[in-house]
């Protein structure tokens, strides 16, 4: 049976199907739908903008139900690249709004019937719904400045969505899995339809046969990372300043084409996750790190092709209006953009060339896909009609001319006429110029705008007035510029020249532009391999600039001297500190504490943004690094309220949880800031045991900061709830705590004296004249030191001896009490028994799928297990 969309009574029951080539009545032109104010939903705040200006429009369309099947259809205005994705979403639509921040909107449509009466006005589809989509108010809420247009239901049609794509997609060697792929995608097919019909009668735009670039986007062979997250991580956009290039986009983009950075954006925002794509990738970069002449070979080729977007190219020769205008305007930029297409395949060949000899399978590939003999035919038939002297249309009189004598000669006689027209009119205006130059003793100069030819002189070769005659009299850069009533006669003369050559040009260049548009797969995949090659040698770029190194893929976490990738490019040279960081199946829950300011979250991001960094295919800032493939990145970074929803502190913490618990799985990474500090600390330890207990269920690989809360005086040093968590959770074999170390020091304050803290230290100074000493290092088990975090401050404080010493005394007291208790306790010594034996077992499966030793060593390695698992059992049992 069919499936249904949600909010609808029924499918439409037209006499006949749309189809591509029918025209159907104009959809309705209801009003663009607002957010209304409402109670907040259980979703995190999310990030809302990206450096790259939205740009697709966007169709969604979902099923009926709880089952939350969401198909989704986007174009690019710019590009015309065309993707279709279905997907089954949790109720909070996590995914689909990632999918959403991956191809950020500039309009979003909807089916009328997901949206109340009172929301939008009534269409021509009748009866509207009592209240509004959840899915519609959820995007309303994560984009409020996006507007959300309702289209009539009947226009949303799965036949007709694919019989587009059998008239659209392009010829190449993806046509016949998007076609494959798109089978059975009812509510993909349906959103494609009404996609495509909103180009049609509401942008004014149809495409030629065999012309779009339309791909099914598979959900599953990328990493989900939520909208909170990236924001959080600072991704694509520097939290404080967006304009600034503080973020893991702005330290990784050194491409030099659009579609490459496109490409980028879209890589760190979703990394794939296919073990072999992502060695192919590192594969590359090592090549073109290795490799000085390649590197430099292929950024000269990339150098001719900067700034160049094939993909917006592409669309604007394929996409026609429904009207054809014939305006000089139009034939213009027609034949601008067929100079830029003869720029672009003549440059090609030089990348294919610097490609020539690669080691790596994957820039073999890329050459290959450059080396195709249809774009060879392309270059042969645009060089049968364009002038090879034309140079790229560029402002001013240049790029006139460059369009004037595009086509070469002898392809029409009336454009020949018109071109010699507009070079006698030229001419005139010339000697013009030059006569009232010697008439009035004044040194003229000619200066094209886009109405005309002005006059133009300096201002400190003009003594006293104009001569009459001269009008719109205006001063700009120092310079006076003029016009008369012969030159205003001359320029309408030239301009009408000018518009009857570009239009004579126009017809020989949209029979050019109907040949190449046979071969436009050929463009397609020649755009997809210099996006990537370009993706490629930025990865390469920023290694080498910064000194990264190739990590490995092991099923392992490890890390050894690990840099912030972004904080790195802020701080001076050499004073970032590295740190370490080990995670295995006997380790998956790791608990990180410490005081205030010591580099605790700092730390959680690093490892989120290098294992982004390793799953794009770049290399990462470290000494050695190894990753698993994590299928979702989850985190919990902030803990501020959100007035606008209405959500506390608290509520924020467990709507962000509540989204981790649905999604998270043994193949994901989760990230938690101080969870549970939004409420007493019995419900905060109790409600964070309970979160941890199902994540270390399910063996999700978690990092969780644990913030150390202080009394001075009393000496308790650390907070209940952290010390009952760790307690409670110590029992878990597979958990690891970790603290980060720091020390006190006592200093003298002055004014005119700047403090300098070295490379591994950073100090916190109070209103008084003293201050802590953080290193930013991250050591194995329970700190001692932060223990008595309060107590040093109190100490530099300058309160009597008397107070901080027995304050000393009664909490190092209470220390071992609750040490002593804890090693005679059986849940200890058990607890204790189990991590060990989940150790031996992660080392020896690690040993037998990834060691290299030689035999004598491994017998080696294999007896030091040995008497660490026998030391253990001895002291426990």
């Amino acid at each position: 049976m069919r499936p249904r969309s949600g909010h609808m009574s029924s499918r439409p029951s037209s006499a006949r199907p749309f189809t591509a080539q029918s025209r159907p009545p104009q959809p309705s032109t209801a009003r663009p739908w607002t957010a209304q104010s409402r109670p907040g939903t259980a979703r995190p705040q999310t990030a809302v903008s990206t450096k790259h200006e939205a740009s697709y429009v966007i169709s969604l369309l979902e099923s009926r139900g709880i089952a939350h099947e969401i198909g989704m259809a986007a174009l690019d205005k710019e590009t015309g690249r065309v993707m279709f994705v279905q997907l089954s979403d949790c109720p909070t639509y996590v995914k689909t709004l990632h999918q959403l921040h991956v191809h950020p909107p500039s309009l979003i449509l909807v089916p009328d019937t997901f949206l109340s009466a009172t929301d939008t006005t009534t269409g021509s589809s009748g009866k509207r719904p009592s209240s509004t989509s959840m899915l519609v108010e959820y995007i309303a809420e994560e984009f409020p400045h996006v507007p959300i247009e309702a289209v009539a239901r009947r226009y949303w049609n799965d036949s007709a969505g694919l019989e587009f794509i059998t008239q659209l997609c392009v010829e190449d060697d993806e046509r016949a899995a998007t076609l494959v792929a798109a089978i059975n995608k009812y509510y993909a097919l349906s959103a494609l339809c009404a996609l495509f019909k909103h180009a049609e009668n509401r942008m004014n735009t149809r495409y030629a046969a065999c012309s779009l670039r339309i791909r099914y986007v598979p959900v599953e062979g990328t990493m989900m990372i939520d909208p909170e997250t990236a924001r959080s991580l600072e991704l694509v956009n520097n939290i404080n300043h967006k304009k600034l290039a503080h973020s893991l986009f702005g330290i990784l983009n050194h491409t030099y084409t659009a579609m490459a950075s496109r490409l980028l954006r879209t890589n760190i925002l979703s990394p794939i996750t296919v073990h072999s794509a992502i060695e192919a990738r590192l594969e590359s970069v090592e090549e073109l790190v290795q490799s000085e002449d390649k590197f430099s070979e292929i950024r000269d080729a990339l150098k001719m092709l900067n700034k160049m977007d094939f993909d917006k190219l592409i669309s604007s020769l394929a996409a026609t209006e429904v009207q054809v205008s014939s305006s000089a305007k139009s034939a213009s930029a027609r034949v601008s953009q067929m100079l830029s297409l003869r720029n672009l395949v003549k440059n090609l060949p030089f990348l294919q060339k610097a490609l020539n000899g690669s080691r790596s399978q994957l820039l073999q590939i890329v050459h290959d896909m450059i080396a195709d003999d249809r774009l060879t035919k392309i270059e042969e038939a645009i060089a049968e009609n364009l002038n090879d002297e034309a140079g790229p249309a560029k402002g001013g009189l240049a790029g006139v001319n460059s369009r004037v004598y595009a086509v070469k000669a002898n392809r029409n006689r009336l454009l020949d006429v018109a071109r010699e027209t507009y070079k006698e009119n030229v001419g005139d205006i010339h000697q013009l110029c030059t006569s009232l130059s010697e008439k009035h003793s004044l040194p003229l100069t000619l200066v094209y705008q886009e109405s005309g030819f002005v006059f133009g002189l300096k201002k400190d070769e003009l003594e006293g007035e104009l001569p009459k005659g001269f009008l719109h009299v205006s001063m700009q850069k120092g310079r006076w510029l003029f016009s008369a009533m012969e030159l205003k006669k001359l320029n309408a003369r030239m301009k009408d020249a000018l518009d009857e050559t570009l239009i004579l040009s126009d017809k020989i260049i949209q029979d050019l532009v109907s040949e190449i548009l046979a071969y436009s797969g050929a463009l397609y995949t020649a755009s997809e391999a210099v996006a990537l090659v370009d993706l490629l040698w930025s990865f390469a770029h920023a290694s080498i600039m910064r000194n990264y190194v190739r990590p490995e893929f092991t099923g392992t976490l490890a890390l050894k001297a690990a840099r912030h990738p972004i904080l790195e490019t802020v701080q001076s040279a050499g004073t970032t500190v590295p740190n370490d960081v080990y995670c295995c199946d006997s380790s998956y829950f790791q608990i990180i504490q410490g005081p205030n300011m010591s580099g605790k979250s700092t730390y959680l991001r690093q490892i989120g943004l290098l294992t982004i960094m390793a799953m794009c295919g770049c290399f990462v800032p470290a000494e050695y690094a190894s990753f698993r493939v994590h299928d979702a990145l989850l985190s919990r970074l902030s803990n501020d309220d959100d007035i606008e929803k209405s959500l506390s502190t608290f509520a924020n913490e467990m709507t962000s949880s509540a989204m981790i618990l649905g999604l998270a799985t043994s193949s994901s990474l989760v990230l938690i800031d101080e969870l549970g500090r939004g409420t007493s600390p019995v419900e905060g330890v109790g409600i964070s045991h309970a979160i941890a207990e199902e994540l270390i269920k399910h063996k999700v690989v978690t990092f969780r900061v644990a913030r150390l809360r202080n009394g001075l005086l009393i000496g308790c040093s650390v907070s209940s709830s952290l010390r009952q968590l760790v307690t409670t959770l110590s029992r878990q074999p597979a958990v690891v705590k970790w603290f980060t170390s720091g020390s006190s020091s006592k200093f003298h304050s002055d004014p005119g004296v700047q403090h300098i803290t070295n490379s591994r230290q950073r100090t916190r100074q109070t209103a008084s004249n003293f201050g802590m000493v953080f290193q930013y290092k991250i050591v194995d088990g329970v700190s001692e030191d932060t223990d008595h975090y309060g107590l040093e401050l109190a100490r530099l404080a300058d309160l009597p001896n008397d107070v901080t010493t027995e304050g000393k005394r009664v909490a190092t007291a209470l220390a071992d009490l609750d040490a002593r208790r804890d090693e005679e306790s059986r849940t200890t010594l058990l607890a204790i028994r189990r991590r060990a034996l989940l150790k031996l077992r992660t080392q020896l499966t690690q040993t037998l799928d990834y060691s290299t030793l030689p035999d004598e060593e491994l017998v080696a390695y294999l007896a030091r297990f040995q008497r660490d698992i026998v030391k253990v059992m001895r002291e426990t049992l």
